[in-house]
């Protein structure tokens, strides 16, 4: 596959993809996005790929996003899919996969990733993204920070969701793995953050999958091992549902500040550090609304090679 370590923001041509191999009298039509650019970036560690599809008539699929995921090279956490605006005022329509290639709500990692994207293309200095959980606003603070508004938090048991009534989200027992009771919000995707005084002693990998499933969370679980270090700083290492273990999660951060807050824990605004990189979260006391600080980094700019879809009939 080759790469180029740049942008390339020229759009693809509608249907510029779609070619014919013929061997003989066999025909055999590529996959509608063999050939396409596939931007390659991380937030604060995230892995990310931004798959521009505005034009292509074109809606990318479960299955497409697990081979993307499998190709060599290609390996993410989420991958960013933009389509059409469907408002006035929008850049972009974003629906987010994760690696086994069902969808996620949220991603802010991925949402700055994008805005970088965009604002290379416009030189806007705010990036407007309409997704399934509503819109995204976005503003550049400097060459590759930028600063996405994720909305305000929901604690509800309903809207988080859970699969029944519990007396507090905020302090939800699930007895597994000596682990203290959980602090469960939703930033458009469901969290179960776990504060505890040494994260390291838990073993994530294990716990991860076991609680992403469990049968309190119908939709499945980010789960979250928080530790305090002061009122303004907390680490957090982070199993995404649908992804694994990753070295950052946005949402789980914003998730981490709000459950911190309620218990008495951090500030409205602090620095959390994950694996990859920090991101400086701020739940504003107004409005309610919670916005994310973070890094993006460009890896590189592919052509999909037509051979990750050679196992399937095109579309």
């Amino acid at each position: 596959m080759a790469t180029r370590a740049h942008f390339s923001y020229i759009p693809t041509k509608r249907d510029m993809n779609v070619k014919s191999l013929r061997t003989g009298k066999l025909t055999e039509t590529l996959h509608r996005l063999a050939g396409r650019d596939i931007v390659k970036m991380n937030g604060a560690g995230n892995e990310i790929l931004v798959l521009d599809l505005r034009g292509a008539n074109y809606a990318l699929t479960p299955s497409d996003a697990r081979a993307l995921a499998a190709a060599p090279g290609l390996g993410y956490d989420q991958l960013m899919a933009l389509g059409d605006p469907q408002e006035p005022g929008e850049d972009a329509f974003m629906t987010i996969y994760n690696r086994d290639g069902s969808l996620s709500a949220s991603c802010g990692n991925g949402t700055r990733c994008v805005a970088h994207y965009l604002a290379e293309q416009t030189g806007a200095a705010t990036v407007r993204l309409a997704t399934s959980a509503g819109r995204l606003v976005v503003r550049r603070d400097g060459p590759l920070s930028f600063t996405v508004d994720m909305g305000r938090p929901r604690l509800d048991w309903r809207e988080i969701p859970l699969a029944h009534a519990v007396a507090d989200t905020g302090a939800v027992d699930l007895g597994l793995f000596g682990l203290p009771p959980a602090s469960c919000v939703s930033m458009g995707n469901p969290h179960a953050i776990f504060f505890v005084a040494e994260a390291e002693k838990f073993d994530l990998a294990t716990i991860g999958p076991v609680i992403e499933h469990h049968p309190l969370f119908p939709e499945r679980v980010n789960v979250s091992l928080a530790q305090v270090r002061s009122i303004d700083h907390a680490r957090l290492k982070v199993w995404e549902r649908g992804a694994g273990q990753t070295l950052a999660c946005g949402t789980a951060a914003c998730a981490t500040l709000v459950a911190g807050v309620r218990a008495g824990l951090l500030r409205r605004r602090a620095k959390i550090s994950l694996p990859g990189g920090d991101l400086v979260i701020h739940w504003r006391e107004g409005d309610n609304r919670v916005e994310m600080t973070g890094p993006v980094e460009l890896e590189f700019v592919a052509q999909i090679d037509p051979a990750i879809f050679s196992d399937r009939a095109a579309p």
